[in-house]
């Protein structure tokens, strides 16, 4: 099922990635297929080092035949990882993207009724180990390396990445995302910043967010909602801390909401005037999708320990975790049979070198496999 699930990266594709990116240039030896197959198994067959990656290869070695590959050595593995650009896993991901992202809209799998395209973006921070990796400096006895990403929420799928050290700040690279006009950004407070909001503004991008507690603002309008759900005020209000109109000079809707559960005020600050209060409420509580997604991401792949060492590997890694992601949510999406992440990831490593129709097994995964055609050679040998 391996082989079937490795289909979805067209090869023609994956070999002018290798062509651009230059991943190959002078290279002997481990072709750079070779190493994207041995990194995904590392990743969907949970191998916790070069050693098990090759073991784990080298004890299916005829399974590996039709995949064009021979179980890799480890030192070439590790060369590989520390020495080919990473950027040529970075185009894999973004061409899977798009073509997981087809079925979604095939399949017309959307939770909200309006037409904007919603998405979210935050960061977690990846613990790495000062003493062996001591290039990412994060605090003074830590290390570590932050992963942005955006989360597309028809499908709940990861659409962009960005993998920076451990110190660099959430607005500076949002700062540096371009949106679609008409698309809804939903964020937590550290995302606020009003120079960030004047821009999206200014470029036809909508954003939902929590407002910072000492936020200074000036009510122009009180805006009139239906007594539903946990809605409790809205307002159309103008910035007036200090520098705040240079930045965003915009009249902002302000939404304050009541939680269920604890009874706690959330205030929202969004430019979104087209849609109900409760709807932004129910925006940003879908931005909790993007936290279930890091936690299945740390909890099903490999990403909180590594194979390598160097930078380059680092950013290796979890790129083909993101690639591996990606098939996993594919598979949800085509399936009958409503996998948890945590059982799909789980039953898929042990089914990874069987002979089994994979669009069947991720309907049925229980099912008896076909019975193997009889043999006349074994008739004739027991008559």
């Amino acid at each position: 099922m391996f082989s079937q699930l490795l289909k979805l990266i067209p090869r023609l594709e994956f070999e002018a990635l290798v062509k651009k990116t230059g991943a190959e240039y002078a290279a002997k030896g481990l072709s750079s297929w070779a190493q994207c197959v041995a990194m995904l198994f590392c990743q969907l067959g949970r191998a916790h080092s070069l050693r098990e990656i090759e073991g784990g290869l080298k004890s299916c070695e005829g399974k590996l035949a039709h995949l064009g590959i021979a179980a890799p050595a480890r030192s070439s593995l590790s060369y590989a990882n520390a020495h080919r650009p990473w950027q040529l896993f970075e185009g894999v991901f973004h061409g899977l993207y798009e073509k997981v992202a087809a079925t979604v809209v095939g399949g017309k799998r959307r939770k909200f009724r309006f037409k904007n395209k919603l998405v979210s973006i935050d960061s977690t921070v990846i613990d790495l180990s000062l003493s062996m990796f001591d290039w990412a400096k994060y605090q003074r006895t830590k290390g570590a390396v932050k992963l942005h990403l955006v989360l597309d929420h028809d499908g709940y799928l990861p659409c962009f990445g960005v993998i920076t050290d451990g110190t660099v700040h959430d607005v500076k690279v949002a700062q540096q995302l371009r949106f679609a006009p008409g698309t809804i950004v939903v964020d937590d407070r550290g995302y606020n910043d009003y120079r960030l909001f004047g821009r999206w503004c200014a470029e036809g991008v909508f954003f939902v967010t929590r407002m910072k507690r000492d936020a200074r603002y000036t009510v122009v309008q009180q805006r009139q909602f239906m007594p539903q759900g946990n809605v409790v005020n809205d307002q159309l209000v103008v910035l007036d801390a200090e520098g705040a109109q240079d930045k965003c000079p915009d009249v902002l809707r302000r939404v304050e909401v009541v939680r269920e559960d604890t009874g706690d005020v959330l205030v929202f600050v969004t430019n979104v005037l087209h849609l109900s209060a409760a709807t932004i409420s129910a925006i940003y509580k879908d931005r909790w999708q993007i936290e279930l997604f890091f936690k299945a991401l740390k909890q099903n792949l490999k990403i909180k320990t590594f194979v390598g060492t160097s930078a380059n590997a680092v950013r290796t890694q979890i790129w083909t975790a993101l690639i591996s992601m990606l098939l996993l949510r594919y598979l949800q999406l085509r399936s009958r049979f409503g996998w948890s992440m945590a059982n799909l990831v789980a039953l898929l490593r042990m089914n990874l070198f069987t002979h089994r129709d994979l669009a069947a097994w991720i309907d049925e995964p229980f099912a008896a496999p076909p019975d193997p055609q009889a043999s006349p050679q074994a008739d004739l040998a027991f008559a």
